[in-house]
């Protein structure tokens, strides 16, 4: 009968052995990169806004306002309100994460966290409850940032009679 001693010391031997052959699995960078590349993007809200103004702007005259022209301010509304989103030209203008944004009112978009030009529409009406709440919590993060420069006078008819 073979000693058990041996089988175990074998085993122990292996065991050893593959773990200092094993390669060790690559270093992971920190988290820092993706936490800088959002700073971008989220900034904190500024103190230094103008005061709202309320210059009016059709849906059609929005559009020449998306980041296409370099010689023209990039504008993006929300619940009607235009915002001058300019200074951020790097996201929402040509080429940028949220350009579908750009010289249009894409309230239902925002509100349902989509990125899909199809939902890029001024027509939130249909929200359900939850995604009005992301909505406003959009609404709320432009008018803590960006000036707002004008309201879009030409609102689907489901929506203008929600906003003030």
């Amino acid at each position: 009968m073979p000693s058990y001693s041996i089988y175990v010391a074998l085993a122990l031997l292996l065991f050893f052995f593959r773990r200092r052959v094993r390669p060790r699995p690559p270093h992971r960078p920190a988290l820092t990169t993706q936490t800088d590349s959002l700073k971008t993007i989220m900034q904190p809200p500024r103190n230094d806004l103008d005061p709202p103004k309320n210059d009016p702007f059709t849906l059609t005259a929005l559009a020449q306002y998306d980041g296409s022209d370099d010689t023209k301010p990039i504008y993006v509304s929300i619940k009607g309100d235009v915002f001058d989103v300019t200074r951020k030209r790097d996201v929402y203008g040509v080429g940028g994460s949220y350009n579908i944004f750009a010289g249009k009112d894409g309230s239902r978009g925002l509100g349902k966290s989509s990125l899909k030009l199809e939902d890029a529409v001024p027509d939130y009406s249909t929200l359900p409850e939850n995604e009005i709440k992301v909505l406003d919590d959009w609404y709320s993060f432009f008018s803590k940032r960006y000036n707002i420069v004008g309201r879009v006078t030409d609102m689907p008819e489901a929506v203008a009679r929600r906003i003030p």
